[in-house]
């Protein structure tokens, strides 16, 4: 049975008929999503749980952030390909000009599926 999948622009559980949507990638998603979020050293079980990404925030949208962006989250979910979840992770960045970038996060699953996260990443 998978977790409940948290919804990476809301941040809250998928919903659907009263009831929690599961986690379509088994927990691969929501690993994923806790990564990114997390800020890097701030969970105490964990201290190399978490991404630099919330340094963003308040940079501009330019070419150079979207790289860092993409650094940053290469650095978080390396983890999850070496303990054997996911057999490659790539990242590429989406930039619309809205004070949104987007991560475009295509993982390869243990099982060989490929599956696609879009993550939300607050910019000026």
């Amino acid at each position: 049975m998978s977790a409940a999948w948290i919804d990476p622009a809301t941040g809250d559980y998928r919903s659907e008929s009263g009831g929690a949507l599961r986690d379509p990638a088994g927990g691969l998603a929501n690993s994923v999503y806790l990564r990114l979020m997390t800020p890097l050293g701030g969970y105490w079980a964990d201290p190399t749980l978490g991404s630099k990404l919330h340094l963003l925030q308040r940079q501009k949208d330019v070419s150079r952030v979207a790289k860092l962006a993409r650094q940053y989250a290469e650095q978080a979910l390396a983890p999850i390909v070496e303990d054997g979840r996911a057999t490659s992770i790539v990242i590429t960045t989406e930039q619309p000009g809205t004070g949104r970038m987007h991560l475009l996060i295509e993982a390869t699953a243990a099982s060989g599926e490929r599956l696609t996260f879009r993550h939300p990443v607050k910019v000026l």
